[in-house]
């Protein structure tokens, strides 16, 4: 029984740090600057299942010049929601080269899909109303990693 309580305490401290640390934001990405003609994002970078998973959840601000860039490995057709996302987020669905394929306005909390209208293998998410203050539209070309060589 000696050998067995520690290793339960320990399973029990570890699975309590687990659930705390999914209800925190992550903030310790990689980043890149990306550029939409002359406007540059700080650019968090969402590349593994877990740090998609998490995105932007549980954040109570970001800055207006910071995003996320979620990058999968293959091209489908993406979709998001913002389950315990507490920020109103606008995703920019990106084709390979870097076009934005279709903006998507998201409300903080729900679980509505939000879908690229073609396969796609980023999205970027800004705070809501950036893309609109910018005047940046579908179309338009992000550049920086990995999208310029």
């Amino acid at each position: 029984m000696k050998t067995t309580l520690p290793a339960l305490l320990a399973v029990l401290m570890f699975g309590g740090a687990m659930a705390q640390a999914q209800d925190e934001p992550q903030t310790k990405l990689p980043r890149t600057t990306l550029s939409v003609g002359i406007h540059q994002i700080d650019t968090q970078l969402a590349t593994t299942p877990e740090q998609h998973q998490t995105g932007l959840m549980f954040r109570k601000d970001m800055p207006q010049h910071e995003g996320m860039l979620f990058v999968f490995e293959s091209p489908s057709r993406l979709c998001f929601w913002m389950k315990n996302t507490l920020l109103p987020l606008t995703a920019a669905f990106i084709a390979d080269d870097g076009t934005i394929v279709n903006l998507e306005n998201m409300k903080p909390q729900t679980t509505d899909s939000h879908c690229a209208t073609k396969p796609v293998r980023y999205v970027l998410e800004m705070n809501q109303g950036w893309f609109a203050k910018k005047g940046v539209k579908p179309g338009a070309k992000i550049s920086g990693r990995p999208f310029s060589p």
